[in-house]
């Protein structure tokens, strides 16, 4: 099992993480042709953008995953009526998506505006969800590497892209554009051929409106589940603009999460690799490996992300050739640690859906994502843009832990994960990062190496448990 999670992780994750490390390389090409401004609009414009993009497929994935698990012999007859209706409703979303771009155009990149919204919403007409299809049949198949060569590919085209755009054609920000409309379009055609014409999964626009009603009955109460990874993570982005920060400050901000996209990498990763590996387990009614599998990954999250942190310094110095951005180190050792939430979400929120609890998981996602608003509303004003790192770690931290508080978790599930147990480790070891970070080079090596070896001293002890279950 241990095997399996590895190998899927690595390869889920080796498209992100090779085209991360050529963005990195990147960084000291593209950060001299680059200032805060630009960070500042290209983050405006994400954090407008995601902000509805949970409606793009109305949360129908989990009918997609479940239909594949519970009706084997049958799902591709679901997922062609599913994929005609959603088909016709980007059009819809995508008419919304300009309306909202056009607005939240800052008034620097006003003369930009209508070229802005175009290279936005140009994916989603000609193509559509047909990408999320595609990479969601790959995945309950157990099929990474279909995935994993696109990302790939198009990872490192990306990166050579956005060379191209902002270095030698010095756009600015429109170089980010530019590259994303490319991009989206070439992967969603890369997803079109293999799903309509070898899986045989095309479109029924003629629909049976009862399934799809069904359907949205299940997956719309999960969309309030769904948009709070944008409160937690994007919605800052908005707060500071709506609350007049500068740009400039903004686009500080902007450069931690983008240096420290590494984690949020390996928490996607890790997902699309443990997802199915948790629902064959719930079928099985085998909650006791679950829980081991997912502790499991809570181990490698923290001797990654602990590892990286106290390295955050150097990290930030050798990437960012902009000594003022280099300087915003200490928020990434936050952002990089709040992403330690993911492996006990999994245990607590895997099994919810699994079970079509989904009237539960807005109590414990949405939540997280308003105190999150609000505590940037409060504080952002009191103390400035940095304490917007914060108030994310404080609420992912909620999300993380709160599910396995819920009676209806409790009623479904029968094995005690020790909440508070992992969540007051996850403080402790962020605390820790903070004063690790300004050691001696040396001292960081061997508390590395320290934290490397126990890890995987406690992985593979809980690994032996988990033999025969592959």
């Amino acid at each position: 099992m241990l095997k399996k999670l590895f190998s899927h992780t690595a390869i889920y994750g080796l498209g992100d993480q090779l085209s991360k490390v050529a963005h990195f390389l990147a960084l000291p090409l593209i950060t001299q042709d680059l200032t805060a401004t630009d960070y500042g609009i290209s983050g405006i414009i994400t954090a407008y953008t995601t902000a509805v993009s949970v409606f793009a497929a109305l949360g129908l994935k989990v009918v997609l995953v479940n239909s594949f698990f519970k009706s084997p012999g049958h799902y591709k007859w679901l997922w062609r009526q599913v994929y005609g209706f959603l088909v016709l409703w980007n059009f819809v979303y995508a008419a919304i998506l300009a309306m909202i771009i056009y607005f939240a155009v800052p008034e620097e990149a006003f003369h930009d505006r209508w070229l802005i919204v175009i290279l936005n919403v140009a994916p989603l007409v000609l193509f559509g969800q047909t990408k999320n299809l595609g990479r969601t049949y790959y995945q309950m198949n157990q099929q990474p590497r279909q995935v994993a060569v696109r990302n790939i590919v198009f990872g490192i085209s990306t990166v050579l892209l956005n060379v191209f755009f902002i270095s030698y054609m010095k756009l600015g920000y429109m170089g980010w554009f530019w590259t994303n409309c490319i991009i989206g379009i070439l992967t969603s055609l890369s997803y079109f051929y293999p799903v309509n014409f070898i899986l045989k999964i095309t479109p029924i626009f003629n629909f049976k409106w009862r399934l799809i009603r069904h359907s949205l009955k299940v997956s719309l109460p999960t969309i309030p589940h769904f948009y709070s990874g944008y409160l937690l993570n994007s919605s800052d982005r908005l707060v500071m603009d709506l609350l007049k920060v500068s740009t400039g400050d903004l686009g500080k901000y902007n450069v931690a999460y983008t240096v420290s996209g590494i984690m949020g990498s390996l928490g996607n990763a890790s997902a699309m690799s443990v997802g199915p590996l948790l629902n064959k387990m719930y079928k099985a009614g085998n909650d006791e490996a679950a829980k081991k599998l997912v502790i499991i990954l809570q181990i490698i999250f923290f001797v990654t992300s602990f590892g990286l942190c106290i390295w955050m310094k150097e990290v930030f110095a050798f990437l960012i050739r902009n000594e003022t951005l280099a300087a915003m180190y200490p928020l990434g050792i936050i952002i990089v640690m709040s992403y330690n939430y993911r492996p006990m979400y999994f245990g607590a929120n895997a099994k919810l859906m699994f079970a079509e609890k989904t009237n539960v998981l807005w109590r414990v996602t949405l939540v997280a994502g308003i105190l999150n608003v609000l505590l940037n509303l409060i504080l952002i004003p009191l103390f400035g843009f940095e304490m917007a790192a914060y108030t994310t770690f404080a609420a992912l931290m909620y999300m993380g832990y709160a599910g396995f508080y819920y009676k209806v978790f409790k009623e479904i599930n029968s094995v005690n994960y020790y909440p508070a147990f992992w969540i007051a480790l996850t403080v402790l070891l962020t605390v820790l990062a903070i004063y690790f970070v300004e050691y001696p080079l040396y001292l960081k090596l061997l508390i590395s190496v320290v934290m490397a070896l126990t890890g995987m001293f406690f992985i593979f002890k809980m690994n032996r448990s988990l033999k025969g279950l592959d």
